[in-house]
């Protein structure tokens, strides 16, 4: 389905083409309005053309206003020019009542697009090294990677969410004189991992291997116990891996070895102080590359071009990869490395790599710096034990990833309405209990081909319809945007909505018309704000607790919005 955007976009080409003006419909900008006053969507599409047609900005803004109202009959009520040459387009209630219907008529897959149908996406996030439990930043990147995953299902793609295990490399080297050293009853090397998690490890490899394993037992041992870890983290926040893909099975195949010997062939490799370099500079890079070091062993960039070959060669059509920002010297490299193999253009570059900034973990505005599992480097887990899983995730998802983030536990543990998870939830909940309650009083909901819509005509009413008018395009953009905090944004407008929705328009009256028109609003706003829960990754409870005494007039009682207690949301009675 068309965007509203697309179809104002369309109207004004055509109405500009009217007055003799040929414009492309890419060269034609039409936005949300950031105020109620000035509409519901606008164009500075006169102040863009004027000096090109030799017109006023002001004056061909008023012959455009004048054209389009042919143009977007049903869609808006009136078109209003404003200051230079603006012209702002009012939604008509008319053609928002049929908005209710789609949402209705779609369900689940309300807002869903087909931008992506078809294509197959190798999405590779997380990603740490198999050396111990997922830091704390670690879940923004959780959080992200699999709202990203669902937004480009939602346009379609089929999406392969993928885990890459740093196998092959020193830091399981470490891991494991580490590992052993603590079997022993001694402290690990210096730079070694000091964490307790090592300590109830040894302890269990102990009970199944005795006290002076294999050392090669006590990596495959100590390896897997690490990504059971990892599994049982992730699953906790609601995340699942397609493939856990071993760097070392690159080796094992064979697959680092043809790749250096294909970048040779390809004249792009040379020596240099008995290390293999690749030309990267030449390639788009700021500096050439090692490939191989002196002492023979490959680098982690000789490793990464072999895997996202691998990766092509399993037949998907895009990658993407989400790392932190720290990484960001090694996205080029990467990309140089792959187009010398015939991998991705200049102008397309595989794979597409999104860089994360950190995550502040802060105790009541305080710092937090000392983790019971892992000493000095606060874990997934810590968090998880003490933060809802819902509450995490849509906390994580609250700003763009490529910005630093502070995450204040008190803040999102809190039974208050600044926590945005209880809010968005409640919302959702206080809108599924309106059917409980009409059910309860005998009140049944008419078929929606014989409801009259044309009673909804409250501010508040309409104000639910046009949020759900622009989800379709809220999501189309979040997915091309990989921007999930988008949606984020959306849902807890939304919910605001519901919330003054549910405090000032009674559902159950004397009307059955107005009733049955707004049973059919409240199902809708339902769907919306599930739907969108489900893209993020966090659930949508039919019931919660209050923090009020006062029973809850589910019917839309003239109360204000109570957050729900601490620890009730999820699918929690």
């Amino acid at each position: 389905m068309a965007t509203i955007s697309e179809l104002l976009r369309d109207a004004t080409v055509a109405a500009l083409a009217d007055l003799g003006v040929s414009v492309p419909p890419e060269q034609v900008e039409v936005t949300p309005a950031q105020r109620r006053e000035h509409g519901d969507y606008q164009t500075n599409a006169a102040l863009r053309l004027a000096r090109t047609v030799a017109c006023p900005p002001r004056d061909l803004a008023e012959r455009l206003a004048a054209r389009l109202p042919e143009h977007t009959a049903g869609i808006c009520a009136r078109v209003e020019v404003a200051g230079p040459g603006f012209v702002n387009c009012f939604l008509a209630p008319a053609w928002l009542h049929g908005v209710l219907r789609e949402v209705v008529a779609a369900g689940p897959d309300y807002g869903h697009g087909t931008a992506e149908a078809g294509r197959r996406i190798n999405l590779e996030f997380v990603s740490a090294n198999p050396t111990g439990p997922l830091h704390a930043g670690g879940g923004r990147w959780v959080a992200v990677g699999d709202a990203v995953a669902n937004l480009l299902a939602a346009q379609g793609a089929q999406v392969h969410r993928e885990y890459y295990l740093n196998d092959a490399g020193t830091q399981l080297d470490t891991f494991v004189a580490s590992l052993r050293a603590r079997l022993r009853g001694e402290e690990p090397p210096p730079d070694g991992y000091h964490g307790r998690y090592l300590v109830e490890m040894a302890e269990e490899l102990r009970a199944e291997h005795g006290d002076d394993p294999d050392p090669e037992v006590v990596r495959a041992w100590g390896l897997a116990r690490v990504v059971a870890m990892l599994e049982a983290d992730l699953a906790r926040i609601g995340v699942h891996f397609d493939t856990w893909f071993s760097e070392q099975s690159l080796h094992d195949r064979g697959e680092v070895a043809e790749v250096l010997a294909a970048l040779a062939q390809a004249g792009v490799t040379y020596e240099r102080d008995g290390a293999v370099w690749l030309h990267s500079r030449d390639l788009g890079d700021t500096r050439d590359r090692v490939l191989v070091r002196s002492d023979g062993t490959t680098t982690y960039l000789a490793n990464d071009i072999a895997y996202h070959r691998n990766k092509v060669r399993r037949g998907f059509d895009h990658l993407i990869d989400i790392w932190g920002a720290d990484h960001h010297g090694q996205v080029a490299s990467l990309q140089a490395g792959l187009r010398a193999l015939g991998i991705g253009t200049a102008e397309s570059p595989e794979p597409e790599v999104i860089l994360g900034q950190l995550v502040r973990l802060e105790r009541g505005g305080e710092l937090v710096r000392i983790s019971k599992r892992a000493g000095d480097v606060i874990t997934l887990a810590d968090i998880l034990d003490e933060v809802d899983p819902d509450a995490a995730r849509l906390t994580f998802l609250l700003q763009s990833i490529d910005t630093p983030q502070t995450f204040d536990v008190e803040v999102v543990t809190s039974a208050s309405l600044e926590n945005p998870v209880y809010y968005v939830q409640y919302a959702h909940a206080r809108i599924s209990s309106i059917g409980r309650v009409a059910a309860a009083r005998g009140v049944v909901r008419p078929p929606l081909e014989d409801t009259d819509l044309g009673v909804l005509t409250d501010e508040r009413e309409l104000d639910l319809l046009r949020s759900l008018a622009a989800y379709p395009e809220v999501l189309a953009t979040a997915a091309a945007l990989r921007a999930p905090h988008r949606v984020t944004t959306w849902v807890r407008e939304l919910a605001a909505r519901v919330h003054r929705f549910y405090r000032d328009c009674r559902v159950l009256t004397d009307d059955p018309a107005r009733t049955a028109a707004r049973l059919w609003l409240a199902e809708a706003a339902r769907v919306g704000l599930a739907g969108a829960l489900r893209i993020l990754g966090v659930s949508a409870p039919e019931r919660m607790e209050r923090l009020d005494d006062g029973d809850d007039d589910a019917a839309g009682a003239p109360d204000a919005p109570a957050a729900p207690a601490a620890g009730a949301s999820g699918s929690r009675p």
